[in-house]
């Protein structure tokens, strides 16, 4: 694909009412006329509010230095991946700066992360899995076996643990957030779960408050991993499968700053983990178009903004 042929794709996917013609972000005025400069990437001026704005302006690709040729093919390595892609290998696909490719794969994941939080899950009769796995923090044990320490007392653990709380509907959708603890998961459950819903548990204690307002089952894992009355969280258990090979396989470590990202972006993955590869390359696109410019990876090296 040459360069106009991909600057003609963009359009036509950011722009599908007017079939790729302009419209100017700051004022949705679809009359405008090309002010483009040599050797340069498109460029309109609009006849309305006299704004200039680009392929990009308004977009999760704003403020972008390379062809746009180079951003739809890290978009189609970064569906590709069913447990993720590496900044590490996407620099060398794409023959840039690691650098670059961190930071073009984070606003990938922030633009996949708004269609999980636009996720409706539940309803009347309808089931949901909820489930927490813990994350980072790990602790190094000493070499001799006499100076080892119990890791899993609070007191010796490095305060950097986080749990990733998952809900997931069956035959529907995900939702993700991080917490300090799966207790204060609670409200994150109750206000993202629509009412009438089956909520399917395991036997921990933090799970406790949801049978005052939802239809409660629960499983013990020690005992069975179904129980008699049909309770499983194995739907849950798939979501984090994909995350633990995801930090293993691919990423090798995930920081705590990141973890809500990353747990999101494979819950996005795991949706939509029987769409076509070349609907899910367009869906992610159009979830890009509509995402703004990133805060927190634009001057991101510059530390303009705090990740």
């Amino acid at each position: 694909m040459t360069v106009a042929e991909a600057e003609e794709m963009f359009a036509m996917i950011r722009w599908p009412a007017t079939n790729g013609k302009p419209v100017c972000p700051k004022c949705s005025c679809d009359s405008s006329y090309d002010c483009r400069r040599p050797n340069c990437a498109p460029r309109w001026r609009c006849k309305k509010c006299l704004r200039d704005f680009s392929l990009t302006s308004g977009t999760s690709f704003a403020y972008h230095k390379l062809p746009i040729r180079d951003y739809l093919a890290a978009t189609v390595m970064f569906v590709n991946g069913a447990k993720g892609k590496a900044a590490l290998e996407l620099s060398r696909d794409l023959d840039v700066q690691y650098k670059t490719a961190f930071c073009l794969e984070h606003k990938l994941r922030e633009a996949v992360a708004k269609g999980v939080a636009a996720n409706q899950l539940g309803g009347i009769d309808k089931i949901a899995e909820v489930d927490g796995a813990y994350f980072g923090g790990h602790v190094r044990p000493e070499n001799r076996k006499e100076d080892r320490i119990d890791r899993r007392l609070k007191e010796n653990q490095s305060g950097k643990r986080k749990v990733v709380v998952v809900i997931t509907e069956r035959g529907g959708r995900s939702k993700t957030k991080v917490f300090g603890s799966e207790d204060e998961a609670t409200g994150f459950i109750q206000r993202s779960l629509g009412k009438g819903t089956i909520v399917h548990a395991d036997e921990s204690n933090a799970w406790n408050d949801l049978h005052g307002r939802f239809k409660t089952f629960r499983v013990n894992h020690s005992v069975e991993y179904k129980g008699e009355d049909g309770a499983c969280t194995n739907n849950a258990e798939s979501y984090f499968s994909r995350l633990r090979r995801s930090e293993f396989g691919v990423h090798h470590v995930i920081s705590g700053a990141y973890l809500d990202r990353y747990a999101q972006e494979m819950a996005f993955r795991d949706d939509n983990c029987r769409t076509p590869n070349g609907a899910l390359f367009r869906r992610v696109l159009e979830l890009i178009c509509t995402t703004g410019p990133s805060r927190d990876f634009v001057g991101y090296w510059q530390r303009s903004w705090a990740a």
